[in-house]
């Protein structure tokens, strides 16, 4: 039995904050029910040319979505009262609601958690977005930059002391998503504990804020935080003579000792907290790592026992065998071959991989019939829906 086996959650989620945290109740054994609107898969599919797809492209193009594998599938239009009076039967079924609208869209639905925890009063709804559902910027659109340009992390990102640099990837996106599984869960446990749920409210701006606790917690007076491009010498990036990378954190005093007889500057190991000898210790030790290739620095650091990394692509970071004999790459059978794809960062037990993800309302009848709709009813809704939403509607009962 997985860890989460038993657990039902509505997936109301878009944006990749929510398929986050459901993808991880999903790959610990949750049931996630995702419900995707008709009309938004049609613009979707219209925007990045899936449309054109045949039938064996649109199954390979969705078994690459990783972040909604594991997961059923139904097809509904949020808008349509049928598909509504459908949703707020399924929501009194299960144990969690996950969405990602705009505080009070599904509330003018009648799809928040007022509504839902009417007939449900042990629900946990979790609401995921931007700025939270209370506070003077609660309505405020946006995505991951602005979430990290309020909470100053923008401010700490790129080595240019001048100017503030995008970080390259989905930060504020992951952390949030990471922030709302474990809220939920949290919630969940106190809602079997009482018999009562709670409206979480997860904000994209308050889990960025938090990637910056390392300095809250040590700087007392924000103006003596370093400001960027001022690193501290025992740790760093370095380009190597074949133009590759590695990244050195050599930052305790033994390992600084060791990393600095290894590169044969031993006079740097007791200038490591000496701000006046950091460009001296960083140009020199850039000039030493210069000289050889990087296979050369990994082998001799390693010998040495310091602390470094090749800095990978992620083409690289796939193949790295640690990542695959932990189970963190894994391959899934999938329309067209297999695909390659990140397992789940934590493992409670052995982890069986799940199926790819299935086109979308794959799973439509099949949670439907379990509301107790008949055949009848199910096709009357998909056929109104597909009605509505136009021919290249991917829906489907």
């Amino acid at each position: 039995m997985s860890a989460l086996s038993g657990l039902r959650v509505l997936d109301f989620s878009r944006l990749l904050p929510g398929p986050y945290c459901t993808w991880l109740l999903a790959d610990q054994g949750a049931e996630v029910i995702r419900v995707e609107h008709p009309r938004e898969l049609a613009k979707q599919a219209k925007v990045f040319g899936w449309d054109k797809l045949d039938d064996a492209g649109r199954a390979r193009q969705r078994a690459r979505d990783m972040l909604a594998r594991g997961k059923k599938s139904i097809c509904l239009d949020l808008g349509e009262a049928s598909a509504q009076g459908v949703l707020r039967d399924l929501a009194a079924t299960v144990d969690v609601v996950i969405e990602d609208y705009r505080p009070g869209v599904l509330d003018g639905l009648n799809l928040g958690h007022a509504a839902l925890s009417k007939g449900n009063p042990a629900l946990v709804y979790t609401s995921l977005t931007l700025c939270g559902q209370t506070g003077p910027l609660r309505d405020k659109p946006g995505h991951d930059p602005v979430a990290l340009a309020l909470a100053g992390v923008l401010s700490r990102t790129g080595e240019d002391p001048d100017a503030p640099g995008l970080p390259g990837f989905a930060a504020a996106d992951v952390a949030t998503g990471a922030h709302a599984a474990f809220a939920t869960l949290a919630a969940v446990m106190q809602a079997r504990a009482t018999g009562r749920g709670q409206h979480v409210d997860v904000a994209m701006a308050d889990c960025s804020l938090v990637l910056l606790a390392n300095l809250i917690a040590r700087y007392e007076d924000h103006a003596e935080i370093p400001p960027r491009g001022t690193r501290r010498a025992d740790m760093g990036l370095w380009r190597c003579a074949d133009g590759e990378w590695l990244v050195t954190t050599d930052m305790e005093p033994r390992y600084w000792a060791a990393f600095c007889t290894a590169m044969g500057r031993p006079e740097y190991a007791t200038w490591q907290m000496d701000p006046a000898r950091r460009r001296e210790i960083r140009d020199g030790l850039q000039a030493v790592f210069a000289a050889r290739p990087r296979a050369h620095w990994l082998a001799h650091l390693e010998a040495a026992g310091t602390q470094f990394a090749p800095v990978n692509t992620l083409a690289d970071a796939l193949q790295e065998p640690h990542f695959r004999e932990r189970g963190m790459v894994i391959a899934l059978d999938a329309p067209g071959g297999a695909l390659t794809q990140a397992g789940p960062p934590v493992r409670l037990g052995p982890f069986t991989a799940p199926a790819p993800a299935a086109l979308p309302g794959t799973h439509t009848a099949e949670v439907l019939t379990g509301l107790g709709l008949t055949q009848t009813q199910i096709n009357a809704l998909v056929q109104t829906q597909a009605h509505q939403t136009g021919p290249s509607t991917p829906a489907r009962p």
